[in-house]
């Protein structure tokens, strides 16, 4: 799926905010949460999520998903990472 379709997409679904993001290469943000829910798919680099104890990688053409207030960490890869992302608040 393209980017772009993926945020046509997103929008059908009800995320109210749609955005393209690019976070650094290296950087890990320890435990936290959102008070949004979030679908994102992967455009460019990779991310490793933490939820639970259990660490999952997400790359190119991945799409993941989580719950408003899921605690989580973040990695960022060696080349950090961009994707398309949707937010749903409320």
């Amino acid at each position: 799926m393209t980017p772009q379709a993926f945020a046509e997409q997103l929008r059908r679904e009800g995320f109210d905010e749609v955005a393209d993001k690019s976070l650094p290469a290296g950087q890990f943000v320890d435990s936290h949460t959102h008070p949004f829910e979030v679908k994102a798919l992967v455009t460019e680099g990779e991310v490793a999520l933490g939820v639970a104890g259990v660490v999952t990688t997400y790359r190119v053409g991945d799409v993941f998903t989580m719950a408003s207030g899921c605690v989580h960490t973040e990695q960022y890869g060696p080349q950090g990472v961009s994707y398309v992302v949707g937010r749903k608040h409320g």
